[in-house]
């Protein structure tokens, strides 16, 4: 080799290993899609993209970023995440009522329960749609076009039509999905009564057929019960493919059945890399093993072919009931797994039934599962979710999930709030489970489903059953794989002050969540004078001397080492001092009403410009002082917070937080038309007289059409006249101008009172607000000062710390405190005067409750002891709704456990902190539920 030679290959091989070592350390910087590492949490990103909606059912992707779905009562709409509209496609005609024994209607599950578009639709346009037809007893399979924004009603074809009963509820399925060969499988309920044992289904008398599951689910003939698979034809018809449960003309049987046994299964999904079928299926309400067979288990189930999945002679693990006799009310032999047989008189279908029996891959009770204890314990429903593979998306799908998902379920519970992924073998069998972002909660999730940017979908049905819900949703969770922004936090001692004056700034808080910009990040600021020159900084922390009068944006921009950026701002006003406002309310309690007739206050306001109210310079009519009842179910202090001041009248905002907690929302917008007009078009056509007043309460509590389009407007029995009214008085004042607020004296007294049809469970609100007349061309400042005085029994869902807490929030809300040491706190709670705590406590069979004692501290959760109760274990047991005549409250106290403390003497604000303790337990068990807690004088 020449010399020339040798140096060129040196040459060549230094420049080799520069640019390995070049690759490498790219590499250190940029996360790899290693199946064997879990991403961090703060790389998932959860995004509400709308909320409101009237009873969501299904959802599922078109093209261009936009999501079909349906509500139970009709509506077909279109939400489109580019513009965040909702669009209210079409009201399909269905029934939502049945009709029982009695004579008396009511709500059932039914309606519009499913939607699905199929697989080629961008080609064809085609949509399917399963839902209660409006007229006959049954449910229907429908496909129609969906052009643009509108759905072709001339275009509807009916492929499959389900027989049902309309004498009792429930359970209806309506699932849909397609599998690569363009098969559609359609998840169908059995159609029958949760019977009162909470057991399974076997009465066989005469006139009970609808409370007999022999007759639907394990009946061979009957498509209740079931998931279907067929294949939909062009011409609207359908086919059945091979490979379904029965062969096409089995005698006894429907060929369209792919899996039978089911109660109420729910949204099925499909593993694209091995065909598995997956779903949810609601289990029934048995809290303990009895006579009648075993406790009742909700499961997560897998179909690898056709099978029987048992129902309603088998459970969870293939956990058998009893032969039961309602006419003699006697018992038999648990039902044979190995060789089940259909003998009620209510059978069309086949004797024996298909074996082997598929016991569930997933089943949890009420309680810990010894199973499967990471599902915890609470209320259950079920719901499924989808299988993720990556090769499922596009290689520019920007959200798409990381390789350590792949293969793996994620599972959500509609009451529990978690999602669960789970692991599974290389022959599809159950492996592990752990929980998918544990920080974050997804309450009443009714479908949920990746869309094709890789991002995983939920629809969250909300709180309520049989109603719109102001939290119900649709959220997306993002993953971000590359590079993220720095987290921004920006903050100054003084925001207002007379010139000249100096003010701090601080970026504490901010960070970055990828390693290799830990200390490496940058800061700059802007001081830009509005209209004027901008001054620039660097530094995590710095300072500016304002000289000259006028507003200022204060902004820091900081940027990561790849060169991303984000930033926070901060409005500043030099040349005028902010006003201080201060009650003081002469020793008195000042977080809780104990039931003074009077109370005594004095107000002073100061202000470096205009001078104080205790000289005079500010005249008492220039400060607006309110005092104002606060309707239960409202926080004084976070109302208090929302006011923009005293004399914007806290009354109408109470108005506007009755509408955004109610299903308003679904169908108007303050401003803008939607299915229904906007609350100022109502202001506008009806002058505020008693008589408009009168009309729009009775049309809010029992519904209306024909005024503003065919669209009917909801009944809202559940509001008080007093909380509708409330309503209707903020509607109007969208077209008045406000006339000034009546203002308290600034020394004197408050005589509370409770207004006319309220129950006296609420609150009182004293507050005081003075805006200044600013200083030359500088805009005036406003100051206030607040007393929120609560009802001194104490909702849980006011509480700002938590650990430990589990919600369920269907049909109300149950707020239970799970596992030993789990704690709950009130921040900034006056212990002046306190000397006694009592806490209504539920605890539960239904749950498995085990039951606590509590320690209560101020400060942490670690603070001063000042009080314990006692261990309680059982509370009274009141059945499931309050008598005629007694309100919820009352009887959820009188059907509490009562554990109390006296408490050691405490002055002033502290936290408060209630730590639930039960060393006994293992995990996250259920203790207790806390109804209320109330705080004595």
């Amino acid at each position: 080799m020449t010399h020339l030679a040798r140096n060129s290959w040196r040459i060549f091989s230094f420049i080799f290993i520069v640019a390995l070592i070049t690759i490498s350390s790219c590499k250190k910087d940029e996360p790899q899609d290693d199946p064997n590492i879990k991403p961090d949490e703060n790389r998932f990103t959860k995004v509400v993209l709308t909320e409101g909606m009237d009873e969501p059912m299904e959802m599922t992707f078109l093209p261009d970023s936009r999501i079909l779905f349906v509500e139970r009562k009709g509506g077909v709409k279109i939400f489109d995440e580019k513009t965040g509209e909702v669009t209210l496609v079409a009201t399909i005609p269905v029934n939502t009522k049945y009709t029982n024994k009695e004579g008396v209607v009511r709500e059932a599950e039914e309606g519009l329960m499913g939607v699905i578009v199929h697989p080629d639709y961008e080609k064809n346009n085609w949509v399917y749609l399963y839902f209660a037809d409006p007229v006959d007893t049954q449910h229907v399979l429908a496909r129609y076009e969906l052009k643009g924004n509108t759905l072709v009603e001339e275009s509807k074809k009916i492929l499959l039509v389900v027989p049902t009963q309309r004498e009792e509820c429930c359970h209806t399925g309506g699932g849909m999905v397609f599998d690569q060969e363009g098969n559609l499988y359609l998840t169908v309920g059995n159609n029958t009564v949760n019977p009162r044992s909470g057991s399974s289904n076997l009465d066989e008398r005469p006139g009970f057929e609808s409370s007999d599951d022999q007759r639907a689910p394990g009946n061979t003939n009957d498509l209740r019960g079931k998931i279907l698979r067929i294949h939909p034809e062009d011409d609207g018809t359908y086919t059945i493919p091979k490979g379904n449960l029965f062969p096409v003309g089995t005698e006894k049987t429907k060929p369209e059945i792919y899996t039978m046994g089911h109660r109420n299964p729910w949204r099925p999904t499909l593993d694209s890399e091995t065909g598995y079928l997956y779903w949810g299926e609601v289990g029934p309400d048995a809290s303990i093993d009895s006579i009648w067979g075993p406790k009742g288990y909700d499961e997560f189930n897998q179909a690898k072919g056709p099978g029987f999945f048992g129902w309603p002679y088998f459970i969870g693990d293939n956990q058998p009931y009893n032969k039961h006799d309602l006419a003699t009310d006697t018992y038999g032999a648990p039902f044979d797994v190995l060789k089940p047989v259909n003998e009620s008189v209510n059978n069309t279908g086949l004797r024996e039934l298909p074996t082997p029996v598929v016991p569930a891959f997933i089943w949890y009770p009420y309680g810990v599962s010894e199973v499967f204890p990471m599902l915890g314990s609470s209320g259950r429903s079920a719901t499924g979710g989808p299988v993720f593979r990556k090769k499922d998306f596009a290689k520019n799908a920007p959200y798409t999930f990381p390789a350590y998902y792949e293969g793996k379920w994620l599972i959500v519970d509609f009451m529990r709030g978690w999602i669960m992924a789970v692991s599974m073998d290389e022959n599809g069998d159950y492996q592990s489970m752990e929980r998918f972002l544990p920080k974050e909660t997804f309450s009443s999730a009714i479908d949920m489903d990746f869309g094709p940017d890789g991002a995983l979908y939920i629809l969250e049905y909300g709180s309520a059953w049989f109603r719109g819900n102001s939290n119900s949703r649709i959220v997306k969770i993002e993953y971000n794989a590359g590079n993220r922004k720095p987290n921004v936090q920006v903050a100054a001692d003084k925001l207002a002050g007379a010139v000249p004056f100096t003010a701090n700034f601080s970026s504490a808080g901010t960070n970055d969540y990828d390693d290799y910009d830990q200390g490496k990040l940058s800061y700059a600021w802007s001081i830009t004078e509005a209209g004027g020159a901008t001054i620039e900084l660097q530094g995590e922390e710095v300072s500016h001397t304002f000289e000259t009068a006028g507003t200022y944006k204060i902004t820091l921009t900081v940027t990561d080492t790849k060169g991303e950026s984000n930033s926070a701002s901060l409005d500043l006003v030099a040349g005028n001092e902010k006003p201080l406002v201060s009650i003081d309310f002469k020793g008195k309690n000042q977080t809780f009403y104990f039931g003074d007739l009077s109370m005594d206050y004095e107000i002073l306001v100061t202000d470096k410009e205009d001078g104080s109210t205790a000289d005079g310079t500010i005249k008492k009519e220039e400060v607006a002082v309110t005092f104002d009842y606060v309707p239960a179910g409202f926080d004084p202090i976070e109302m208090a917070s929302k006011q923009s001041g005293a004399e914007s009248q806290a009354i109408l905002n109470i108005g506007r937080n009755l509408i955004e907690k109610s299903d308003c929302k679904s169908c108007h917008q303050y401003d803008t038309t939607s299915i229904g007009p906007s609350y100022a078009a109502v202001a506008q056509k009806y002058p505020n007289t008693p008589a408009n007043a009168s009309m729009l309460v009775g049309k809010i509590i029992n519904g209306g059409s024909g005024v503003w389009g065919d669209h009917a407007m909801s009944a809202h029995p559940q509001l008080s006249e007093a909380d509708a009214k409330r309503m209707v008085d903020y509607i109007f004042s969208l077209n008045e101008v406000q006339a000034t607020v009546s203002s308290l004296p600034l020394v004197g007294k408050i005589n509370p009172k409770v207004p006319e049809g309220e129950d006296g469970e609420g609150g009182y609100l004293l507050r005081a607000y003075y805006s200044d007349k600013g200083a030359g061309n500088i805009t005036a400042l406003s100051g206030e000062d607040f007393i929120g005085l609560r009802n001194p029994y104490l909702d849980p869902q006011l509480s700002e710390i938590r650990q430990g807490v589990q919600l369920l929030t269907t049909p109300s809300v149950n707020f239970f405190m799970v596992g030993d040491q789990s704690y709950v706190g009130f921040k900034n709670i006056d212990m002046t005067g306190v000397k006694e705590i009592m806490l209504y406590l539920g605890i539960s069979d239904r749950v498995d409750a085990k039951g606590a004692s509590v320690d209560i501290r101020i400060d942490s959760p670690t603070g001063e002891l000042i009080g314990q109760t006692e261990k309680v274990t059982k509370a009274p047991n009141g059945g499931f709704r309050p008598p005629a005549g007694v309100s919820r409250t009352e009887w959820r106290r009188q059907n509490s456990a009562k554990p109390f403390a006296t408490l050691k003497e405490v002055t002033g604000k502290h936290d408060i902190y209630f730590i639930f303790k039960n060393a006994d337990v293992k995990g996250e068990e259920i203790l207790v539920a806390i109804n209320e807690i109330q705080f004595k004088n």
